[in-house]
């Protein structure tokens, strides 16, 4: 009898519901809903009041809406008693507060209207004071905790939303009884019991196995009423693969499963991508790629080192300490330029210029790009840097600069790859997933610059793969599952579709554009850091921000 694994992969305007084969990771069904409400950045349903500059909010209730509907269609395809567990990962830190039973506090009346009281999702960035208040005081501290995220943390992050919900609604902050986030959130709603996840709370809520959470002194020399704020936070980590509870009889009627399924404790959306791409061990370097990229590699061992986003022990899977580091746009830069700065209007609009760019030989335009256009999430950790393009000259032509783009986000990740080298995290292949890899040309220009094999996983859905296989690892095998996570995702993935080797005349010319690449990110990003914070302040008194 065949045994199947559930993945609810919980994006920023949708969820997917994945059920696959336990034996082959063969996709048997899958739904995706949209979010009602989609992504709140101007006002709430039914308010005329404007949201705050930088605000991203979302309705809890469409988590539950769209999943039941996700999971009723989903489960058409395969029958409910042969899906032995269920995994589920979220977008992070995407965060509500709750009371202990967890009721979402905007589903009071007195907190209906009062944005801090709703989901603040990930991409919420009004919580930058905070963050940089908690960086200056962790600074001059001297605060362990900041060496396992290179030195600085992110607006996105936890405790930045905490504190931003303490001084701009104190009274929301007074009655929360936890502030959560959204995957161990549902988690909780289909299993009735609180977890938390080991994978945010360490990337995303400053927790690690060597330290535990940042102590109450600092918390209290932040703002002293902040030093009870521990007791608002879950401190049961569980790492993904891990059981965190089973499907109540509740939440079965409501959606077709079957009550006592075995379910993970969340993770990270991006961080379930590796093991769905089959990776389960040191060596490769996991890239997802998209409009950002995010990269991720495992070590036994921990070592702190300059030029990466966290490190998490059972961040991404248990036993590894994981390590995360990205580049903020790589897509986006892309799209920047043909859709917004070409303005080319096409069903295809990358098709032309993406085929004359791979005409080219490298090096042929002489450009480089840095590809900062959204900050610097890796080794600089700057969000005021911005893009930069030099060798520009009245003959340069549109496709010069295109393949210079993607050239540049290349060689940053290159960048991020010899930091991890220096650091004793060497990587010796790339394995890949996400729309970019459906670009020859990229997927060969990452290899001539890394010098690394790229392989592309097979799988569309290896995020919600991967969810599906700590499903899998959650129920075990004495429920048909699997003990061993690398025996889990030993099955459940298949070999690379594609493979891209590197060339050799290619590497030599791109050695060498590394070098100019590596002399102007040192010049902008280290040197005089302050250019594009001084651009981007005289920007923002021109336009009266």
């Amino acid at each position: 009898m065949k045994r199947y694994a559930l993945g609810l992969d919980f994006g920023t305007e949708s969820v997917r519901a994945l059920i696959v084969d336990c034996a082959t990771g063969a996709e048997a069904s899958q739904a995706t809903v949209r979010y009602p409400h989609g992504v709140m950045t101007s006002g709430l349903p039914g308010s005329r009041k404007p949201l705050p500059p930088d605000f991203a909010l979302q309705h809890p209730q469409d988590y539950l809406d769209a999943a039941t509907k996700a999971l009723a269609e989903a489960v058409k395809g395969v029958p409910a008693d042969r899906i032995i567990g269920i995994g589920v990962d979220f977008t992070a830190c995407t965060m509500l507060p709750v009371l202990k039973d967890g009721t979402p506090l905007m589903k009071l009346d007195k907190f209906a209207g009062n944005p801090h009281a709703w989901v603040k999702l990930w991409k919420h960035h009004a919580a930058q004071p905070e963050a940089d208040r908690i960086n200056e005081a962790a600074r001059a501290r001297g605060e362990r905790f900041l060496k396992y995220y290179s030195g600085i943390i992110s607006s996105e992050w936890m405790l930045p939303k905490c504190w931003e919900t303490f001084s701009k609604a104190p009274e929301v902050y007074a009655a929360a009884d936890l502030f959560v986030e959204a995957g161990d959130w549902f988690v909780q709603q289909m299993t009735g019991a609180f977890c938390r996840n080991s994978c945010a709370a360490g990337y995303k809520g400053l927790w690690n196995a060597e330290l535990g959470f940042p102590s109450a002194e600092f918390l209290k020399a932040l703002d002293p009423a902040l030093a009870a704020l521990p007791d608002k936070w879950l401190r049961n980590i569980v790492p993904p693969g891990r059981k965190a509870g089973a499907v109540t009889r509740a939440f079965a009627a409501r959606t077709g499963l079957k009550e006592g399924t075995p379910v993970s404790a969340a993770t990270i959306d991006a961080h379930s991508g590796v093991a769905g791409m089959g990776v389960s061990k040191e060596g490769p370097m996991s890239v997802i790629m998209g409009t950002s990229s995010c990269h991720m590699s495992l070590s036994r061992e921990l070592k702190l080192f300059e030029g990466y986003a966290g490190v998490v022990k059972d961040g991404i899977l248990p036993g590894y300490y994981g390590y995360e580091s990205g580049q903020s746009a790589v897509g986006d830069i892309f799209g920047w330029f043909v859709k917004d700065f070409l303005r080319i209007e096409a069903a295809d609009p990358f098709a032309d210029i993406s085929k004359r760019a791979a005409a080219l030989e490298p090096g042929a335009g002489g450009v480089v790009a840095l590809d900062w256009m959204n900050g610097n999430r890796s080794v600089l950790m700057n969000a005021n840097l911005s893009g930069v393009l030099l060798g520009l000259t009245l003959g340069t032509k549109p496709e010069e600069v295109y393949r210079a783009l993607v050239e540049g986000t290349a060689f940053g990740t290159r960048t991020i790859i010899d930091a991890g080298r220096r650091g004793g995290i060497p990587a010796d292949e790339l394995v890949v997933c996400g729309g970019l890899t459906k670009d020859p040309m990229i997927m060969q220009i990452y290899a001539d610059v890394t010098g690394l094999e790229v392989k592309v996983s097979p799988s569309n859905q290896a995020v919600a793969l991967g969810a599906a296989i700590f499903g899998a690892a959650a129920a075990g095998s004495a429920n048909g599952g699997f003990d061993d996570m690398s025996e889990a995702i030993a099955a459940m993935t298949r070999p690379p579709s594609r493979t891209y080797r590197p060339k050799k005349k290619a590497k030599a010319v791109y050695d060498k554009l590394y070098e100019v690449y590596t002399r102007t990110h040192d010049f902008f990003g280290r040197e005089n850091v302050s250019l594009m914070k001084s651009l981007r302040g005289i920007s923002a008194a021109a336009k009266g921000e």
